[in-house]
């Protein structure tokens, strides 16, 4: 066995996903490992035991690797997840079938399958108040979109300090591949295979400005200024909301960190799996 320390992490909405990871808890150490449990929501406890874990188990949906993701990242921790959910385009094993195909990852049979991440820049600059800066990661994606009122904001965009657009829209999204099948997809974006460390640009609900996707590559800064007299707001990855004032800036690029995945499913199976997933679920 390679792994030594793991961490359980679960969603705590969803009772079954706890029961899961308290038996996982339960069985690991007699695979030679040491475990620590915690709930994707306890970002501090996660934080402060990523020193030194070798293995981070997402049990819950994509949602829940988001957020595992996010905050293991910058330690380099594979992860596993464990699909609770509907969907399940990033999680590996299924609730029946861990415990028999989890030896298998606890012995250094898994591919790594790394994905590209975003780094959101916020800067506020206020007449007679210090100038406020904040940092972001995301897997998914970086959102400068309109807030609770139906009316469209006016993000001025640059790639790398050139013009792209005046986008009068109700947002505009910097995704990752691994995005690729999130809300750009839905919002009409291209699929990036997952590998890709390129980025996409893709306004939502464009009004008389450009409406395409946009494939940017690896070395590519989007700067996004927002004008507006009403609310807005910047999305990471649908769960992190701050609101934005008229005239915040939101510049994104590549993030210094990776997310690691640890596969034992065929390299190719994305493709395969493609349509099974796409398809509408009742």
């Amino acid at each position: 066995m390679t792994m030594k320390v793991v961490g359980v992490i679960y969603h705590p909405k969803i009772p079954a996903a706890r029961t899961l990871a308290e038996r996982l808890a339960e069985v690991l150490p007699s695979m030679k490992a040491k475990v620590w449990l915690c709930s994707s929501w306890d970002e501090e406890k996660m934080g402060a035991r990523c020193q030194g874990t070798d293995l981070a188990l997402s049990v819950g949906g994509d949602g829940t690797i988001l957020r595992v993701a996010r905050l293991v990242a910058a330690c380099g921790i594979p992860i596993v997840g464990v699909n609770m959910g509907h969907l399940g385009f990033m999680t590996e094993f299924t609730a029946d079938g861990v415990l028999e195909k989890l030896p298998a990852v606890l012995g250094g049979e898994a591919w790594v399958d790394q994905r590209a991440m975003l780094q959101a820049d916020l800067v506020r600059e206020s007449k007679g108040a210090e100038r406020e800066e904040s940092t972001f990661h995301a897997l998914n994606d970086a959102l400068v979109g309109r807030g609770s009122v139906p009316r469209i904001i006016n993000v001025v965009t640059t790639v790398n300090g050139a013009a792209l657009s005046n986008y009068r829209v109700d947002g505009v999204i910097v995704s990752t591949a691994t995005g690729s099948t999130g809300y750009s997809l839905a919002a009409g974006g291209p699929i990036l295979y997952p590998q890709a460390e390129e980025m996409l640009i893709k306004p939502v609900s464009a009004h008389l400005s450009l409406p395409y996707a946009l494939v940017l590559p690896p070395s590519a800064e989007v700067r996004m200024v927002v004008h507006t007299n009403h609310e807005a707001v910047l999305s990471i990855d649908g769960q992190v909301n701050v609101p934005l004032r008229d005239g915040d800036t939101v510049t994104a690029k590549r993030s210094p960190y990776s997310a690691r995945f640890l596969r034992t499913s065929p390299r190719d199976l994305f493709y395969a799996a493609l349509e099974q997933r796409l398809k509408v679920r009742e």
